[in-house]
């Protein structure tokens, strides 16, 4: 039984279409991050591509095959609810990166994007300084999670064959 246990889990695992994350494969091989300087995305960014694509960053632009401009990043918090007593209970936490993919020659690829991340933060006042520390928590992960979204969103550029024409929407028309 304990044999059989193990591969009864394999089969269900397989069965299930679960795979491990590989890398991903951008289309191409040398990138440059054009981020606003010290910025905990852009390293993030650097550290992602690194590790999990097959493009290497590069420190110029002009030995880049593509460039990726990291427009803006915005972290708001907005006061989501209040109690009868007009004390704040919740604050919703908002993290907001515009970006844009351009190839050598300045042609978009992926033109200007947004991505918008939100989270719930309960809050109460006798927890002040525990609740500073999960809302640095919170941005830190929104932060990790727009990098990884980031990351995806540029291995879904198509420019196989046609490294010039612009980023198009499936089932768009050309005039």
């Amino acid at each position: 039984m304990k044999k059989i246990l193990p591969l009864v889990f394999c089969f269900l695992l397989a069965a299930c279409g679960f795979q491990l994350r590989g890398t991903a494969m951008l289309p191409f091989e040398t990138l440059y991050i054009a981020s606003p300087a010290g910025h905990p995305l852009g390293t993030d960014l650097k550290r992602l591509i690194r590790s999990g694509t097959n493009a290497r960053i590069v420190d110029k632009a002009k030995d880049a095959e593509a460039i990726l401009e990291i427009i803006s990043v915005t972290n708001n918090r907005q006061i989501m609810s209040v109690s009868g007593g007009g004390r704040v209970r919740e604050f919703e936490l908002l993290y907001r990166v515009s970006f844009r993919l351009t190839n050598a020659k300045g042609t978009e690829l992926i033109p200007t994007n947004e991505i918008v991340l939100h989270r719930i933060l309960p809050y109460t006042d006798a927890q002040v300084v525990a609740k500073e520390g999960e809302e640095a928590m919170l941005v830190r992960e929104m932060q990790n999670d727009s990098a990884a979204q980031i990351v995806r969103r540029l291995s879904a550029v198509k420019t196989a064959g046609f490294p010039d024409l612009p980023y198009r929407v499936p089932g768009a028309r050309i005039l």
